[in-house]
């Protein structure tokens, strides 16, 4: 094999490649294009995840301001109850008092 066909070969076999390499990115962008129409779908989509994202936020916050309140309501409502049980344990007390009064002067 001469110089000149060595260079020849060699000529052809890197354009061979060349143009398969072209053939391939070629293939590669058709396949991978997006669409206009696609692009707006996205779009939308992120729109609207990211309202729903927003609504799930104020949920989340309105739920955790309502549990505050609840457990705020739960606290007084036990305060109340012990104060109620202290009035009504005190006035067990002093009506067994009474009775005991009363049980010692009728007899005596």
């Amino acid at each position: 094999m001469s110089r000149t066909e060595f260079v020849i070969a060699t000529a052809i076999i890197l354009f061979v490649a060349f143009c398969m390499g072209w053939f391939a990115n070629w293939l590669i962008h058709r396949f991978t294009r997006v669409a206009a129409g696609d692009v707006a779908e996205l779009d939308r989509m992120s729109q609207e995840l990211h309202e729903a994202e927003e609504t799930r936020d104020q949920a989340i916050t309105y739920l955790q301001q309502r549990e505050a309140e609840l457990s705020n309501q739960l606290s007084q409502t036990e305060a109340e109850l012990r104060a109620a049980m202290d009035g009504l344990r005190d006035a067990r007390q002093e009506a067994e008092e009474m009775r005991t009064y009363i049980d010692r002067h009728t007899q005596g």
